[in-house]
């Protein structure tokens, strides 16, 4: 069974798209966290960010990257927020790797929030724990 953005990238689901090329989809997001938040994904179907190839994830970066700097230039954005989210853990709900493009405006226009908060680190092993993820990555 196909996912929205799989319906969206066939034309079954319409859509308001800012751009398109033969590997890439990008839309404006139906929610509008902020004005501009445009979602950016691969037309071929990857479950998330961890499992597209390089080449695919390079092309969808490089027009995430645009989208934000045609964002700041036009929209009078002061910074834009580029994030994935992979997994539902981390917050996923379409199972469709896309990339979200939040542009982000003096005085907090829009319902996005930010927020990471340190954690007690005095029981973690930094080295071992830095070890450990670079040694998987090898």
């Amino acid at each position: 069974m196909k996912d929205i953005f799989c319906k969206i990238i066939d034309g079954d689901i319409p859509s308001t798209r800012v751009y398109e090329d033969d590997d890439v989809l990008a839309i404006l997001d139906i929610s509008q966290t902020t004005r501009g938040h445009t979602l950016v994904m691969p037309k071929k179907h990857y479950e998330s960010l961890l499992d597209c190839p390089k080449e695919t994830l390079t092309k969808v970066m490089l027009i995430a990257q645009r989208i934000g700097q045609a964002e700041v230039s036009i929209l009078g954005a002061k910074g834009v927020n580029i994030l994935a989210n992979c997994g539902e853990a981390a917050g996923q709900t379409v199972m469709h790797f896309h990339v979200h493009v939040i542009p982000r405006y003096i005085g907090g226009e829009g319902g996005f929030r930010l927020e990471m908060a340190s954690q007690d680190t005095s029981k973690m092993n930094l080295p071992v724990l830095a070890k450990e993820i670079g040694d998987a990555m090898k």
